[in-house]
């Protein structure tokens, strides 16, 4: 494809669809990217769809013949009873907002984002949602965009060559804690969905622990249905079979993410998280060709930072944009005021009673 330049994108069609985009059509935009963060793939719209029972929306952008895909812009509609109406691009994973195709130049881009976001503001105008959110790894201007989030990062680790340059470079400090973890005889069990029940038996309690509503087990039932074998999970066991520690992988191109993971309380003092996360990072280079591994996001200083910081995560900055249409934009954030009370609460529940009442409360947190 010759590249488009700006003059071609006053002539572009755009089209609001209830489907996500082809595997074709994503191909296509996203050939000139050696790069992709698992967020982007088109298959998460059915996933938040069937997982969290909400609705997907996709908006297009075609040149005028309708033949070139020059951008798309996925978005789910969020309803719950409890936080209202919002639409999000994506929810669950931490980077989303516009794909737009390598072979346009920046101007042109800047054009075909800008027609996509239009077209977001007034689907956000017609659902009278409280606010648009694109989560953006990059800058991007648009007059409705008129609040943005800094206040986290990604944390990524960019791979050596090899597993032996990664174990030399992670520092003294760490290699004892994962060497503890081998000494208390911990394995690794790498599988596909199989292995979900027990993983999700770790990831509830987790959940529980740190005062969160836990996702669906449907959530990632679908996943798997979805992602297929770009998705696997590694649980980490004891000698006598007992379960400590479990992780999910996602692979993008060349980047490997991990969007959700848990470690036993029981289990810290064997360094089970730290035994985990040396095989993930391990499989992810060796076994799956990763260049990067996506921590995910944090709070620069915080706790995760400093646990992801120690493996030689650099920051990554996202931009998280925002169209508000309604309240503030602190109305449900996790640190708000409001809901110190009821995490509290949450973390003397039963993990069975927060697996039942979880997912009707976490479908709707935007």
């Amino acid at each position: 494809m010759e590249p488009v330049t700006e003059a071609l994108i006053p002539k572009m069609n755009l089209k609001l669809t209830q489907t996500p985009l082809s595997a074709a059509d994503f191909d296509a935009l996203t050939a000139g990217r050696p790069q992709l963060h698992p967020g982007f793939y088109p298959q998460w719209g059915r996933i938040v769809e069937a997982g969290l029972r909400q609705k997907l929306y996709t908006i297009t952008a075609r040149s005028d013949d309708g033949g070139v895909l020059l951008g798309a812009l996925p978005l789910v509609f969020m309803r719950s009873p409890l936080f209202g109406r919002h639409l999000i691009s994506v929810p669950y994973v931490n980077v989303g907002g516009c794909v737009v195709s390598a072979d346009l130049d920046e101007a042109a881009r800047e054009d075909v984002e800008r027609a996509l976001v239009d077209e977001a503001v007034k689907l956000a105008d017609s659902l009278g949602v409280k606010y648009l959110e694109l989560r953006n790894t990059h800058e991007m201007t648009h007059p409705s965009l008129t609040f943005e989030r800094r206040g986290k990062v990604l944390m990524e680790l960019k791979f050596p060559e090899t597993s032996e340059e990664l174990w030399k470079a992670i520092g003294p400090k760490v290699r004892n804690q994962i060497r503890k973890g081998e000494k208390a005889g911990l394995r690794a069990e790498w599988g596909g969905k199989e292995l979900l029940k027990e993983f999700y038996a770790v990831f509830a309690e987790t959940m529980r622990n740190v005062g969160t509503p836990v996702y669906s087990r449907r959530l990632f039932d679908v996943m798997f249905d979805e992602l297929g074998e770009k998705i696997e999970i590694c649980l980490v066991k004891t000698p006598e079979n007992r379960l400590a520690s479990a992780a999910i992988l996602v692979h993008g191109r060349e980047i490997t993410e991990v969007p959700s993971a848990g470690t036993l309380r029981w289990a810290n003092a064997q360094c089970a998280n730290m035994f985990l996360y040396w095989n993930l990072l391990k499989h992810s280079l060796e076994d799956r060709g990763a260049k990067i591994f996506d921590f995910g996001r944090s709070s620069v200083g915080g706790g995760t930072w400093h646990f992801k910081k120690q493996w030689g995560a650099e920051e990554v900055p996202v931009v998280w944009k925002y169209y508000v249409r309604e309240g503030t934009m602190d109305d449900v954030r996790p640190d708000n005021s409001t809901y110190g009370l009821a995490i509290r609460v949450w973390k003397r529940l039963p993990v069975w009673v927060t697996r039942i009442i979880g997912p009707w409360i976490v479908r709707g947190i935007p």
